[in-house]
């Protein structure tokens, strides 16, 4: 009986595959185009201006903060014009003040904006914070190199624009270099108010925060693994939405978490030697980034950040102490493991872009039933849908089968309550969106106003 019984279980899984997305050349061919010695000389730049601390000199030619932005918009206007003028250069800004910032300061981004062709609305985001910091997180004179955090951040979003400029995507990819990070992430606010005024639904934002280190605070190399941390509930849940949710599932599928997996399978296929080691926290313990902002918006991020962190390497005064060095300097930079962290977005990016956007309106029924019903609203860029199911306590989804574009597809002798179900969205030549887990809880939106600074 009991044999019998399990077969029953998993009758609903004859047709079923575990899933291979169609493997793309073109992301192949990106991420080899990734070169190190260019990330190299882009950080050396941003170590070379002494200190990017959001409140150090703005007008001064060679340090500071101000200089840092120029030459970001510079770097941002050489690449445009090798792609005949394809990024908009933008930098918006807000004044704030606050705790760690006593008098009201303009804390600028700096975006480059490559509009997509066919869903110019649809945006992806990378961003990196330009800003530095010492032990004093109040000291804006003292050198402050800042070369892994996060240098090497906005270094990899520099070498993602040099790259994806040079193709066209459906959606729109968005280079973001934000200051203010360390003073109370206000360029991630900046940022997120600014997507909101534009209209953007933005699919994704790769937060990339301390990203090139590989040796950690007890010595241990890892150059084979990096972070991607990812909320588990929205940060914008009506409490509604948090009682559904609570009984019916959606605690580990929430759009960014989604993301998170997309990107885990991504690197899978695309990046070599490098694992995706997806953390269910929205970011390190007590600590948070700009994307922590861009959730406020109701838009899903995700953190990436190296597997093995060093805390003498970040903020802290350039010292010697007992023969320990201290402070976030060039030769903290692994730059061939931060090449390999830049392929991850070079290719996520890519990928996102070109695929459809994720399924909206999906909602699933199956209670009292044998069999399962996904039901979701049609959308013109997607020639196939597909259904995703797994184990409640997996990490990945396991099982997919197609789902066509009617709207609507059901699993006979799928049972409801054994599985979490989600649908993605493929282009008639194998690009597909991240799975979409049915109802708000996994919802790609909706997004929220924008508030007060």
């Amino acid at each position: 009986m009991r044999l019998l019984a399990v077969a029953l279980a998993f009758a609903g899984l004859a047709g079923a595959a575990h899933a291979q997305p169609v493997e793309q050349p073109l992301l192949h061919d990106l991420a080899g185009q990734v070169d190190p010695a260019r990330l190299q000389a882009d950080v050396a730049r941003m170590v070379g201006f002494g200190t990017r601390h959001t409140l150090s000199d703005t007008a001064s030619p060679v340090r500071g903060v101000g200089a840092a932005r120029r030459w970001v918009a510079g770097e941002f206007a050489a690449i445009s014009r090798a792609c005949g003028g394809c990024l908009v250069i933008e930098t918006p800004s807000q004044v704030f003040t606050g705790p760690r910032i006593p008098t009201p300061t303009a804390v600028v981004d700096v975006l480059a904006i490559q509009r997509g062709t066919t869903d110019p609305d649809r945006v992806i985001v990378i961003t990196g914070h330009l800003d530095s910091r010492v032990s004093d997180v109040m000291n804006a004179t003292a050198d402050a190199p800042g070369a892994n955090d996060d240098a090497s951040g906005v270094a990899a979003l520099i070498e993602a624009a040099r790259i994806l400029s040079r193709h066209k995507f459906p959606a729109t990819l968005v280079f973001a270099a934000l200051t203010g990070e360390e003073q109370g992430l206000n360029g991630g606010k900046v940022l997120a108010d600014y997507a909101l005024a534009q209209g953007w639904r933005v699919e994704a934002n790769l937060n990339n925060d301390i990203v090139g280190n590989t040796r950690g605070q007890n010595g241990a190399v890892d150059d084979a693994h990096v972070r991607v941390f990812a909320e588990g509930t929205k940060a914008v849940e009506t409490p509604e939405e948090a009682t559904r949710r609570r009984y019916n599932g959606g605690e580990v599928d929430s759009p960014s978490r989604n993301l998170a997996r997309y990107i885990d399978r991504l690197a899978e296929t695309y990046v070599a030697d490098l694992d995706v080691v997806m953390v269910y926290r929205t970011d390190r313990f007590g600590r948070g980034g700009d994307h922590t902002q861009m959730l406020a918006a109701g838009f899903p991020a995700v953190r990436v950040t190296e597997a093995a962190e060093n805390y003498d390497r970040q903020h802290q005064d350039l010292r010697v102490e007992a023969g320990r060095t201290y402070g976030d300097t060039l030769d903290g930079v692994n730059f061939a493991y931060l090449a390999k962290v830049t392929r991850l977005n070079v290719v996520a990016m890519a990928g996102l872009a070109m695929a459809p956007a994720p399924p909206t309106g999906v909602t699933i029924l199956g209670a009292v039933s044998a069999d399962t019903t996904l039901t979701w609203t049609p959308r013109a860029d997607a020639a196939q849908h597909r259904v995703w199911w797994r184990a409640t306590t997996e990490p990945q989804w396991r099982y997919s089968r197609p789902a066509g574009v009617s709207g609507s597809v059901m699993l006979r002798d799928v049972v409801i309550d054994d599985w979490f179900f989600g649908l993605s969205a493929v282009s008639a030549d194998g690009w597909e969106s991240p799975v979409v887990f049915p109802g708000p809880a996994g919802s790609f939106g909706p997004f929220v106003a924008p508030s007060a600074p």
